[in-house]
């Protein structure tokens, strides 16, 4: 199969759909790979990096788009992206389709078959190739969280671990899986004072014993949510049902209880967001304001750390990307079907639940189509 990768264009997007290691291995499997040229410069992989991988460098993206079956991508497809894709083709990427009416349309009436990486599933209901870009991102949260916390950038003027004889700030996690744990790893390694809340009782035991006496976890109900955001200097927003519009948490009228010029993160703001005052921000203006609270809201957060997000991506990405080159991707899905969770349009039709039901789509089952 002829397999594709372009030179992401979202704002401040660096990361890039294959590495040079990850197109040797395409090659090395008998497929041809054309890459956009200067696609991987945001990771510090040169054209001749990918020509010495067995790749082919092609002008720009619309050669790609046009000759290429498989399109590998890292985040979802810009407007001038989407005009570009054709029925019969194959997409591989983030789309977060839920939130993005705009985008659904299109993808629906290109034709093209999407899968969504953040889709696609893994044993006991994990997600596999969200997994590390959630991981990222939780860590993420606590620099951008600290940074837009000290005075210059509007916050409080807070350090988060703060000193000896001063007491640290306090850091309020809303979740508890892959991106509330990570956040609170390293909150807790500066320092702060960390609560996280979750609804699970299973995940608020894990997250019990691993933090110990380092953090507090506590049962996500209204009264406890509302005292622990309004008590916290910085609050990170980590809660994802998958495949569809995250829960609107954090109300406004919240924001009038809270410490003035004390921070939000919505790390949810890919699917939407779960603070009822967040909108997405790109990494040129990465907060705002609202009744003294500042938010950080950047859609795309790995993307700032794109070399390190690239290839912890490939890593969990490449595999799938071989099944889909390899069998074609209806019989790819049919063998396996974590893979198949990841299939959100095809041929006009929505193929996901939740995206169906956010936006008004009939729903068809992916079994319905493989069968």
């Amino acid at each position: 199969m002829r397999v594709g990768t372009v030179k992401e264009i979202k704002n401040h997007e660096y990361r890039v759909g294959l590495t040079p290691e990850s197109v040797h291995e395409l090659v090395a499997h008998g497929h041809e790979v054309w890459v956009e040229s200067g696609a991987g410069l945001g990771i510090g992989a040169s054209d001749a990096n990918y020509l010495a991988a067995g790749g082919m460098i092609q002008s720009g993206a619309k050669a790609v788009f046009e000759g290429c079956e498989l399109i590998v991508k890292v985040k979802e497809p810009q407007a001038a992206e989407r005009a570009m894709l054709r029925e019969g083709q194959i997409l591989f990427t983030y789309l977060h389709l839920a939130p993005d009416p705009g985008q659904t349309a299109d993808l629906v009436k290109s034709g093209v078959t999407a899968i969504a990486y953040e889709t696609v599933t893994g044993p006991g209901g994990s997600l596999p190739l969200l997994k590390p870009m959630s991981q990222v991102a939780g860590r993420m949260s606590i620099q951008a969280g600290a940074t837009a916390l000290e005075k210059a950038h509007g916050g409080r003027g807070v350090l988060l671990g703060g000193v000896p004889g001063v007491m640290p700030g306090k850091v309020a996690v809303i979740g508890g899986g892959v991106v509330g744990f990570n956040a609170a790893q390293m909150a807790v390694g500066l320092g702060a004072d960390v609560t996280i809340l979750d609804r699970d009782p299973e995940a608020l035991e894990r997250l019990g014993i691993h933090f110990e006496s380092r953090a507090k976890t506590r049962f996500s109900n209204k009264a406890n949510l509302h005292e622990s955001v309004c008590e916290a200097d910085l609050v990170i927003g980590a809660v994802l049902i998958p495949g569809a519009a995250a829960p609107k948490l954090v109300t406004r009228d919240m924001l009038g209880d809270m410490k003035p010029g004390a921070v939000l993160v919505d790390v949810a703001i890919d699917q939407g967001g779960c603070f009822e005052t967040s909108h997405p921000t790109t990494h040129d203006a990465p907060t705002f304001v609202v009744d003294g609270v500042v938010h950080y809201c950047v859609a795309n957060m790995p993307g700032a750390v794109a070399r390190t997000s690239t290839y912890a991506l490939n890593n969990v990405t490449l595999p799938h990307a071989l099944r889909i080159a390899g069998l074609g991707w209806k019989a790819a899905l049919a063998a396996n079907p974590h893979l198949a969770a990841g299939l959100n349009v095809s041929g006009g039709r929505v193929t996901y639940e939740a995206v169906a039901r956010e936006l008004g789509y009939d729903y068809v089952p992916v079994a319905q189509l493989l069968g």
